[in-house]
């Protein structure tokens, strides 16, 4: 009984509730990114390279009951038994990956350069300062404000976040 207690402690969690987020998001931005890919993108590449589709480009590494042409799509092969090496489907996937990969920079880029331009209008909020520092003398911590250590009774200067955030 305790077990699932932990689990559900666990499970309900702000951070594993935000991945699983986070997951359901990126398999719907996955198949978008690969329905861009093989449905808008590669069909005017494959065109300029002479290849209609790239899903269609394999390698027969045996050849199954009945031999194929060279032409054969990869269906037919597969049909037949043949064992084939299927590197149309990997540059699909890997643009796929690229242009997942391109978005996501240029998303947390646009993110961070608006939450840049917000810190600087509206400056620095409480929660990016510091708690607590340690005391030049004993190195206890102690609250970042404070002008008198606690447990060595030193006097201390009260540093500004701004000189804080130099060193």
């Amino acid at each position: 009984m305790k077990a699932l207690e932990e689990f559900k402690k666990f499970a309900l969690r702000g951070s594993v509730i935000d991945l699983a987020i986070g997951f359901t998001v990126g398999a719907a931005f996955t198949t978008v990114a690969k329905s861009l890919v093989n449905d808008i993108i590669m069909p005017p590449v494959g065109l300029v390279l002479g290849k209609t589709d790239f899903s269609n480009l394999y390698v027969v590494l045996k050849e199954g009951s009945e031999s194929l042409s060279e032409t054969a799509p990869l269906a037919e092969a597969q049909a037949v038994g043949a064992v084939t090496l299927n590197y149309g489907f990997f540059i699909n996937n890997f643009l796929a990956l690229l242009l997942v990969a391109m978005v996501m920079f240029f998303f947390i880029r646009v993110v961070s350069r608006i939450d840049h331009e917000l810190d600087d209008h509206f400056g620095k909020s409480e929660v990016d300062s510091p708690s607590n520092k340690k005391c030049t003398y004993c190195r206890s911590a102690i609250d970042y404000q404070a002008t008198r250590c606690p447990h060595c009774t030193s006097e201390l200067e009260v540093a500004s976040a701004k000189q804080e955030t130099t060193r």
